[in-house]
């Protein structure tokens, strides 16, 4: 009922911000802030059909919001913790868990299926600056689609100067599905059933496979959880890119020792998995 309600986000009421940075390129996080969670509400629910309040639990500050559920008569909660701020430490606490009580409403969960948006050095200015790179450039999301599982299937990115430095593309999982019953029943229709059969017993050795990694990665991947979780956080995401970026290994790589289409697929399972086995790996320039 929830995600019948709240609606997609829009592709201006998405912000973009640098994740990691180095010579070679940069990585962007997309996020919402505060005001287009207190519109979607008013929008959807009315401004007095919900209400925020929060907690001190532990020493962490908890919000919670409340939805009024007319069937039942009754206020309706979800709540989460905010994380630190580096400036004004209260009102980042209370805004972010503000943010995050509102994606357990479903406000903005898209932004988890997100790919990993990586923009080379050659298409944006990086400047040197002391042992850091930083860039000033603005980004924004000019155009975004979704797929009837409201995931991210098509992203636009543009610079200040309205130009495109980032497009992904990506057939929703309904045409996959369907290219592959089609597929599927062309096979049985051409009277190809032993080899569906050996195929079928092949099946279980294929999906066993090891597909293996780069020289310096460890066999050792861990547990394989292809669970329902909601998928891994923007921090998460960041800290998978800089490995990435800190041992060279091609985001192609792991994606397919995953077999993953996208970071948008990852787990917290897979997350897990695949950082535990980047750690092991040495820098790039160790490496090299």
């Amino acid at each position: 009922m929830e995600e019948q309600m709240i609606r997609l986000l829009r592709a201006d009421e998405i912000e973009c911000r640098i994740g990691t940075i180095n010579e070679k390129g940069l990585s962007l996080l997309l996020f919402k802030d505060a005001r287009v969670d207190q519109k979607i509400l008013d929008e959807i629910f009315t401004p007095f059909g919900w209400k925020r309040s929060h907690q001190v639990i532990d020493g962490n500050l908890y919000c919670t919001v409340e939805i009024w559920d007319t069937e039942k008569g009754q206020w309706v909660a979800k709540q989460d913790v905010g994380s630190v701020s580096y400036s004004e430490k209260e009102k980042g606490q209370a805004s972010d868990s503000f943010k995050r009580a509102c994606f357990n409403w479903g406000i903005g969960r898209e932004l988890y299926t997100a790919p990993f948006i990586w923009i080379p050095a050659i298409k944006v200015p990086i400047q040197p600056r002391g042992d850091r790179y930083v860039c000033y450039e603005h980004f924004s999301v000019a155009g975004i689609a979704y797929d009837g599982e409201r995931n991210i299937c098509g992203l636009t990115i543009i610079n200040g100067k309205g130009q495109a430095v980032y497009q992904f593309c990506q057939a929703p999982k309904q045409e996959k599905q369907k290219e592959q019953k089609e597929q599927n029943q062309e096979t049985d229709q051409a009277g190809q059933a032993k080899q569906s059969r050996a195929a079928q017993k092949r099946a279980p050795q294929n999906q066993e496979q090891e597909i293996p990694f780069p020289d310096g990665f460890s066999e050792d991947s861990g547990e394989l959880g292809f669970s329902s979780a909601s998928g891994i956080s923007l921090e998460q995401e960041a800290a998978f890119g800089q490995e990435l970026i800190r041992t060279g290994v091609p985001l192609e790589t792991v994606l397919d020792r995953y077999r993953l289409a996208s970071t948008g697929e990852m787990t917290r399972e897979i997350y897990e998995s695949a950082m535990r086995v980047l750690k092991k790996c040495p820098n790039k320039e160790k490496a090299a």
